[in-house]
């Protein structure tokens, strides 16, 4: 009943996705689904949409034709387009008619992977996964605030433990698919389409959901405080700068940790193993790290989580073997999303009433710091002939980012 409630209260108050009423004995969906369509938005745009590209790479680049600095230029490309649509999505992402932007990011996203089945030129790849980038940017940005506010004002914030997990279970799904159209018999581009089949299905349910999901006016605020600057204090610039950081240190791993794993003996099976490992830890280091900050607080898990990630950055592109590949490949994957959460969760707090305007500032900062990865290291790995110089310049950004945060946690943390 009281979940009822709640729908019925949230159906007067709002305006519908569809911008049409809610029909008779057709209620908003539970909190718990739209936590699950929350996922599945992130499994269409990022696990499937934006990561998919790290284990397609060494065979992309075979079939192509393609350098390591070509390659990295074709990262760079989609985190362009990253960052334009994160720029574009945090105004919009305040803004009643938001949802109608996320049906087109999911659509985008869906349409720029299946595209992949095409042996484009590298200029056109260039411009598919720009556009690639644009509609992950939109999907995370305009996704999360949709259902962040839609958890809050249903009483139920601590089921965002399973929105954010999409990410890590959508890089597992896209390296099971892709391994299973290669043993069909499935050149790369073929491999491209069954990724596209599975964000589509992924996007229809998520949407089937999110039409019937009541969306409250994001600024439910005093009549001239949308038009009111918005207040950056000392701590959020830290907390901005080091989620800009994050996106410089994680990203020249997660763009070539397969190709990393290529280069060993073992490679036929370490290369979607390696995937792997960073999808499985990846999906469950969210709820692990809401229980930790709730005992030690938000910003010492954050610290404590780049110094991890900066270690595994060390392992993946200095170890040697198949155990430094692994271990490396753990311990990136389990604070990337992490640590991206609760950054997300100080920041929310810190910006009070642009709180959602703000996460498009956040991820455009994220955005900027991976645009300058993928084709520095590209380039830095031909030069030395190896990952391992720009995988320290990586985990000297991740330990500055550790080293940027606030010393005193935030009340998002509590």
């Amino acid at each position: 009943m009281e979940r009822k409630r709640v729908g019925e209260k949230l159906a007067q108050d709002t305006h519908l996705v569809s911008d049409t009423r809610l029909e008779a004995g057709d209620g908003p969906p539970s909190p718990l689904l739209v936590a699950v369509a929350g996922a599945l938005i992130l499994v269409t745009v990022m696990g499937i949409g934006r990561f998919a590209y790290t284990p397609l790479l060494p065979r992309l680049r075979d079939a192509l034709g393609l350098g390591i600095a070509a390659a990295g230029d074709i990262a760079t490309a989609n985190f362009v387009g990253y960052l334009l649509g994160a720029l574009l999505s945090g105004p919009i992402a305040a803004r009643a008619g938001r949802a109608r932007w996320l049906s087109l990011a999911l659509l985008l996203s869906t349409l720029t992977t299946a595209a992949g089945c095409i042996p484009w030129s590298w200029p056109l790849w260039l411009a598919l996964r720009f556009v690639a980038g644009f509609a992950s940017a939109l999907g995370v940005v305009i996704g999360t605030a949709l259902v962040l506010d839609y958890l809050a004002a249903a009483g139920r914030p601590r089921l965002v433990a399973l929105h954010f997990p999409g990410v890590g279970v959508g890089i597992v799904l896209s390296v099971l698919l892709i391994e299973a159209a290669r043993f069909g018999g499935l050149t790369v581009f073929g491999q491209w389409g069954v990724l596209g089949a599975a964000a589509g299905l992924a996007s229809l349910v998520a949407t089937a959901v999110l039409r019937r999901l009541p969306n409250p006016d994001p600024q439910p605020r005093a009549a001239g405080a949308a038009m009111a600057p918005m207040e950056v204090s000392g701590e959020l610039k830290r907390v901005v700068a080091a989620y800009g950081l994050l996106g410089f240190g994680y990203v020249i791993t997660a763009t070539f940790l397969v190709a990393m794993a290529r280069e060993l003996d073992n490679a036929l099976w370490l290369e979607p193993l390696s995937w792997i490992v960073v999808g499985a830890t990846a999906a469950p280091s969210v709820p692990l790290a809401h229980r930790l900050a709730a005992r030690f607080g938000m910003f010492p898990v954050m610290r404590a989580a780049f110094c991890v990630e900066a270690v595994g950055v060390l392992l993946a592109g200095y170890g040697e073997g198949t155990a430094a590949v692994l271990v490396g490949a753990a311990c990136v994957g389990g604070t990337f999303l992490s640590i991206t959460a609760l950054v997300l969760g100080a920041a929310r707090a810190l910006g009070g009433a642009h709180a959602d305007g703000l996460l498009g500032w956040m991820t455009a900062a994220f955005g900027f710091g991976q645009l300058l990865g993928p084709a520095l290291a590209g380039r830095l790995a031909e030069v030395a002939s190896g990952f391992g110089p720009p995988s320290l310049l990586a985990a000297l950004a991740l330990g500055a980012a550790a080293l940027l945060l606030p010393g005193r946690d935030a009340s998002a943390g509590r």
